[in-house]
């Protein structure tokens, strides 16, 4: 990853939320300690980002911008509240999500609200699955049949996932014919995630996957500023609602994507 990129992705996680710490950037960037921190010097030095304990912030005006602009519309819910929003919609879409697993295969399954609603529907599968949610694991533990990889990293608190850092020693190696995988927003851009680092750890799961497969409730697609996972050409299923509109669904058939609406 060249400085440039890197730089554009620091300046993005704190344009989130005004700081980002040491340790988020190194778990989202091919980089060492190291090469991080000359990044923010050098960031530093043109006066945009100050190096604070445990991380940097944005200063001036971009600091004053992020405090006084409208809340985000990609911003994420705690997983605990997030879990009772919609959920007879992701039930519907989680089971038939499971519905496409073969049994013995080997599967990724991302965290989110919407996964999580497929766990239920594994058991006796015999699955091995690689997921880096620990309400997945979890839901999975007493199911006698199911092997659990996860990726080595660091626990982040909020959504109960595990994100690994960028090498990819820290990574099992695994290559699944499916990974199943969530959204905070998805319109003709693309699938989008709220926050930097999540999208580079996704990135790192749609590489691995050879056939990509999107749980969303109907409520997701807007029409939203974000960071870009994937555009609607990478995504070969997607699976919503019945909420889903006309023109949703034709932009989401229009890109080549079959879609299932869960009944």
């Amino acid at each position: 990853m060249h400085a440039e990129e890197r730089e554009r992705l620091i300046l993005g996680a704190m344009r989130e939320r005004g700081f980002v710490s040491y340790r988020a950037l190194e778990s989202s960037m091919s980089a060492s300690p190291a090469t991080i921190r000359r990044d923010l010097a050098r960031l530093e030095e043109t006066g945009r980002i100050e190096r604070v304990r445990g991380g940097a912030k944005l200063i001036g005006e971009a600091e004053a911008a992020v405090a006084e602009a409208p809340g985000p519309s990609l911003v994420g819910t705690p997983f605990d509240e997030a879990i009772e929003q919609r959920l007879g919609q992701k039930e519907k879409i989680g089971r038939a999500a499971a519905a496409l697993c073969r049994p013995g295969e080997g599967v990724m399954i991302d965290g989110g609200t919407t996964t999580l609603q497929m766990c239920s529907h594994l058991d006796g599968l015999g699955l091995q699955v690689l997921t880096n949610s620990l309400h997945i694991v979890s839901a999975l533990l007493p199911q006698a049949t199911t092997r659990i990889l996860v990726p080595a990293g660091s626990v982040f608190r909020e959504q109960n996932i595990i994100l690994a850092p960028a090498g990819e020693e820290s990574m099992p190696r695994f290559h699944a014919p499916k990974l199943f995988m969530g959204a905070a927003a998805i319109g003709s851009q693309g699938l989008m995630q709220a926050d930097v680092i999540l999208v580079a750890a996704e990135r790192r799961l749609v590489d691995r996957a050879d056939e990509v497969i999107i749980l969303v409730d109907s409520s997701k697609f807007v029409s939203s500023s974000g960071n870009v996972v994937c555009e609607l050409d990478e995504v070969d299923v997607l699976i919503t609602d019945d909420g889903i509109s006309d023109r949703d669904a034709k932009m989401v058939e229009g890109a080549g994507i079959r879609l299932i609406v869960a009944q």
